[in-house]
């Protein structure tokens, strides 16, 4: 059986079996399925109505306590990176918000893991 297919934009023709064929149908029509649950339910307007309907509460909002620490929190994190120098910051940026690990810090920045700054006196 013959099917066409879409690599890198273009289509292709491609010959295959009828058990490949009806996966590849039924892979179709299971992501027709999931792009309609996610339109009826996942819309922001919807899920909240919906969640409201069944459920008989409102979507989770922070507490003005919770709010409060947060912010206290960040002010904290914030003081101290602005303690740190250029390249300290840099690489607990690189650690903590795009989750590189030491070693892959390391490879970026040409040092080992391991190195040490650099002292003030060199």
């Amino acid at each position: 059986m013959e099917i066409t297919i879409r690599i890198n934009g273009r289509f292709v023709s491609v010959e295959v079996s009828a058990e490949v064929a009806d996966y590849l149908e039924q892979a179709k029509r299971n992501n027709r399925k999931l792009y309609r649950e996610r339109q009826r339910y996942w819309d922001g307007r919807e899920c909240d109505e919906y969640i409201i309907s069944t459920e008989g509460r409102l979507p989770y909002c922070a507490t003005p306590e919770e709010l409060i620490c947060q912010r206290e929190t960040l002010d904290e994190i914030l003081a101290v990176l602005a303690l740190c120098t250029d390249t300290q910051r840099e690489r607990f940026l690189l650690y903590a918000l795009y989750d590189f690990n030491c070693a892959e810090i390391g490879e970026m920045c040409g040092c080992s893991k391991q190195t040490p700054p650099p002292s003030a006196n060199t």
